[in-house]
C-alpha cells in the first residue's frame, strides 16, 4: 500500500482513496487475504461504500507470526541508536503527510477535520518520544545484601505482541503500541478495526518508507477477530498482548490470553466524571468542557461522560453549555467548517438514542439537540441533559457520544462518592480555583488518570491508563510505555 503525495484533485475523495492499495502487509508484502474474502469499509457521513480491504484469516494469521518470527533476532539486534533513527524518521514523514492522513482518518471515521489533525500531530509524537527513550533503556547494576553476589538485571524484549487497536483513533492508538514495542526491540502484528483500515495500512507504508524491516510490523484486517487473535495467542512464540477497546472484549481476550500465561496490557472502558466546583472558574471549566465532551464528537474513552456540577453554578454552567453545544456546526468531517461529525455506525447512534430516552423517561430535560436528523450519515446532534437521575443507564454506561448530562451535587464528600460509583477508573477532570480542594479530591477520586483544571489529560510522555475494570498497564510516559514490552533478567554473579 503507498499514499500518493500529489494528488490534483484534493476534493475528489474518489480520486484519492484511488491512491491508496489495499493488502494485508505481511512480512514486508502486500497480499490478499486466503480465500480473497474482502471487508466493506463506510464512509459514515454518506453510508457509502468507500473501499474494501482484505479480510484475513487463521492461515493469514500464521503467516503474519511466521514473519514477525523471522524478523525477530534482526530487530532485537538492531543497535539502539538505528532503531532510534528509524522511530524518527516515521515521526518526520507522519509530520510531512499529516495532511493527507487526517483526510484520511476523517474519511473513514467521520471526524472533524480539525479533530483529525490533532490526532496524527499526538499519533507522530509516539513516534519521536519513542525513538528519544530507545537509546536510554539502561539496565541495573548491585551488590546482594549479603555480599554473596552482584545483581545485574538486564532488560530484553518480550518477544512478538499482538496489538489490537480501535477505531476512534485509528492512528495514535496504533502509534502508541508500536512505537514502544519497537523501542524496545520487539517485532508486532497490528489488527486494526475493520471499520477504519485504511488509516492503519496507509501507515504501514508509511513505516516501510522509514526503514523498518520487513516483518518487524505486520498489519492485517478481518471479519472474525475472534478466532484469528486465538490462534495467533496459541502460538508460544508470542509473549504480549496489547489491547484498546471495551471492557467485554477485554475480558474475553485475557482469558484467551491466560490459557498461554501471555503477558497483557489493557486499555479498557471509561466512564468519566467531570467535577465543576462552585468556585471554578466558570468559563475556563466550559471551555474544558467542549475538549473533553466534544473531542471525536465524543468517542473517546477518556470522554467527560457524567458531567457534575456544584448547585451554585448549576443553572449557569447548564446555560452557557448548551449556548456552546447548540452552535456547534455537524456534518461531514471531511467539511473545514464542521465541528462534529457522524458517529461511526448507525448501531452507535441507536445506543446514543436508547441512553437519552432512558434519562428523559427518568426525568431529564432536554436543553439542546436530542433527536437524529433525517437524512444519510450516522449523525447525531450536540446534546445537553439537566436535571438527569443517578439511576439512568448513561450514568453507568460510555455515551460514545455528543451527549451532555448535567448532575448536580452539594458536598465535596457526595461528588467524590458519585464519582467512584462505577467500575470504571480511566481519567477524571475536576474544576476549581482552590488547589488544594483539587488534589485533595483527585487523590480521592478512583481513576488512573486526573486532569485538574484542564479538559486534556493525555500526554505521550505521562503514563496513560486506569484502574479497576478500566485496564491493566500503562502506554506512554518515561519508562512506562516502553516496559510494557520488555523483560527483566536477573544475572547473579560474583568476581
Amino acid at each position: 500500500m503507498y499514499m500518493n503525495q500529489h494528488s490534483s484533485h484534493p476534493d475528489d475523495d474518489h480520486f484519492r482513496l484511488s491512491s491508496f492499495s489495499h493488502g494485508l502487509y505481511i512480512g514486508g508484502a502486500w497480499r490478499p487475504a486466503v480465500g480473497e474474502g474482502r471487508i466493506q469499509v463506510i464512509d459514515p457521513s454518506t453510508e457509502a461504500v468507500i473501499a474494501a480491504v482484505p479480510d484475513a484469516t487463521i492461515a493469514d494469521a500464521a503467516s503474519a507470526v511466521e514473519a514477525a518470527a523471522s524478523a525477530a533476532d534482526g530487530w532485537r539486534e538492531t543497535p539502539p541508536r538505528k532503531r532510534s533513527e528509524i522511530l524518527r524518521r516515521c515521526f518526520e514523514l507522519m509530520v510531512e503527510r499529516s495532511e493527507t492522513l487526517a483526510w484520511l482518518i476523517s474519511l473513514e471515521n467521520g471526524k472533524a477535520l480539525r479533530d483529525a489533525s490533532g490526532e496524527v500531530a499526538y499519533a507522530a509524537e509516539f513516534f519521536r518520544w519513542n525513538a528519544e527513550e530507545a537509546v536510554r533503556i539502561s539496565g541495573e547494576f548491585g551488590i546482594a545484601p549479603a555480599g554473596a553476589n552482584r545483581i545485574v538485571v538486564d532488560y530484553q524484549p518480550i518477544g512478538i505482541c499482538i496489538l489490537i487497536t480501535p477505531w476512534n483513533f485509528p492512528a495514535a492508538m496504533a502509534t502508541r503500541k508500536i512505537a514502544p514495542a519497537l523501542a524496545a526491540g520487539c517485532t508486532v502484528i497490528l489488527k486494526p478495526a475493520s471499520e477504519t483500515p485504511l488509516t492503519a495500512y496507509a501507515l504501514a507504508a508509511l513505516y516501510e518508507e522509514a526503514g523498518v524491516p520487513p516483518g518487524v510490523v505486520n498489519v492485517m484486517t478481518t471479519s472474525t477477530p475472534g478466532p484469528v487473535v486465538a490462534a495467533m495467542l496459541t502460538d508460544r512464540r508470542v509473549r504480549k498482548l496489547s489491547f484498546t477497546g471495551s471492557t467485554g472484549v477485554g475480558r474475553t481476550l485475557l482469558a484467551e490470553a491466560a490459557k498461554g500465561v501471555i503477558s497483557c496490557s489493557m486499555e479498557l472502558g471509561g466512564n468519566a466524571p467531570f467535577i465543576v466546583f462552585d468556585d471554578a472558574d466558570i468559563d475556563a471549566a466550559i471551555e474544558g468542557l467542549m475538549v473533553a465532551k466534544m473531542r471525536n464528537a465524543g468517542e473517546a474513552c477518556t470522554a467527560a461522560n457524567r458531567i457534575y456540577v456544584q448547585s451554585g453554578i448549576y443553572d449557569a454552567f447548564a446555560e452557557k453549555i448548551t449556548q456552546r453545544m447548540a452552535a456547534l456546526r455537524v456534518g461531514p468531517g471531511r467539511h473545514s467548517d464542521t465541528e462534529c461529525g457522524p458517529m461511526i455506525t448507525r448501531k452507535t447512534v441507536e445506543k446514543i438514542e436508547r441512553l437519552v430516552s432512558d434519562a428523559v423517561s427518568r426525568g431529564a430535560q432536554v436543553l439542546c439537540g436530542g433527536r437524529t436528523p433525517a437524512g444519510s450519515g450516522f449523525f447525531y446532534p450536540p446534546t445537553v441533559l439537566v436535571d438527569v437521575s443517578p439511576a439512568s443507564d448513561m450514568a453507568y454506561e460510555e455515551i460514545f457520544g455528543p451527549v451532555a448530562p448535567l448532575y448536580r451535587f452539594e458536598s465535596e464528600a457526595e461528588v467524590i462518592a458519585a464519582a467512584n460509583n462505577t467500575e470504571y477508573g480511566l481519567a477524571a477532570y475536576i474544576y476549581t480555583r482552590d488547589i488544594g480542594r483539587g488534589m485533595r479530591v483527585a487523590s480521592k477520586v478512583e481513576a488512573g488518570m486526573i486532569a485538574l483544571n484542564r479538559g486534556l489529560v493525555s500526554d505521550p510522555a505521562a503514563p496513560f491508563g486506569g484502574v479497576k475494570q478500566s485496564g491493566l498497564g500503562r502506554e506512554g510516559g518515561q519508562h512506562h510505555g516502553i516496559a510494557e514490552f520488555m523483560e527483566a533478567k536477573y544475572i547473579a554473579t560474583s568476581f
